[in-house]
């Protein structure tokens, strides 16, 4: 696992788009994404966005595959996870809409949408570059704690922390919805490479945990501790938490000039 330590919120978006930039480069152009909703992620989008504008970066050819949605909420709801991604990450990234998927959270065909959302990654390939965010209790996607390390795309119970989080979103609590459906564990670890954005004093425990502590079910983002190419890219508030710190951050400063992130 890679972990690098920024001075700014700004930064995390700045380092994190440059590091799938450059996994991006290695890549073939039809190249999949895994995207992810909430806070953490958008400065990064906004990065990449700001790549794709300059020429330095081309994904108009890339599929995507979001991370999760709310159950029972329409896909043309400002706040659906349709919705989101296509005004953060697809119209930014100039991507084709038609090549965005993202779960199918409608009631009536929530029996079979895991599985189909599962089939039609299989039929794309798989992900290349999975982007996460990370929740206070620790989980990736919509896999809260408890939730199984093996676990594929599913129906999941929102727990009381999560919808706290996000009531923020919304009017009030009793808005956020108690379900989603969301890519499992065992999905995200399939990814070929992941890079995980965290900023704020908020997220600090869930990285200290992700990054320094055993896994387990109980903090589901800690098993990316077995992917063979995560990265993991906070703040300084995020990283206040973690005892090796200053190791983390020597071990990028040691780095060679070609292994480097500097932008």
């Amino acid at each position: 696992m890679e972990v690098i330590i920024c001075p700014t919120p700004a930064r995390v978006g700045e380092i994190g788009a440059a590091k799938i930039a450059q996994i991006a480069a290695g890549l073939r152009s039809d190249l999949v994404l895994g995207v992810a909703t909430g806070s953490s992620p958008l400065a990064t989008y906004a990065e990449l966005a700001r790549l794709v504008d300059a020429g330095a970066l081309d994904v108009s050819n890339a599929s995507a595959f979001a991370l999760d949605e709310y159950v029972g909420i329409p896909v043309d709801h400002p706040l659906s996870y349709h919705d989101t991604i296509r005004r953060t990450v697809a119209e930014p990234l100039h991507m084709d809409l038609a090549r965005v998927h993202v779960p199918d959270g409608s009631v009536e065909h929530l029996s079979t949408a895991g599985q189909r959302y599962e089939d039609a990654i299989r039929a794309a390939g798989g992900v290349d570059i999975q982007i996460l965010g990370i929740g206070t209790n620790g989980h990736v996607g919509f896999n809260e704690p408890t939730s199984s390390l093996a676990s594929r795309t599913r129906m999941k119970t929102l727990a009381p922390s999560t919808r706290a989080d996000n009531a923020r979103f919304f009017s009030s609590i009793d808005e956020v919805p108690h379900h989603c459906i969301t890519q499992g564990l065992g999905t995200i670890m399939d990814a070929r490479s992941v890079v995980l954005v965290a900023t704020g004093a908020s997220k600090a425990q869930a990285i200290a945990a992700v990054v320094e502590g055993p896994v387990t079910a109980m903090w589901p983002g800690s098993i990316l501790q077995m992917h063979p190419h995560a990265t993991i890219v906070v703040d300084e508030d995020a990283a206040s938490a973690l005892s090796l710190k200053d190791y983390y951050k020597k071990v990028y400063a040691d780095l060679p000039d070609w292994q480097r992130l500097d932008v």
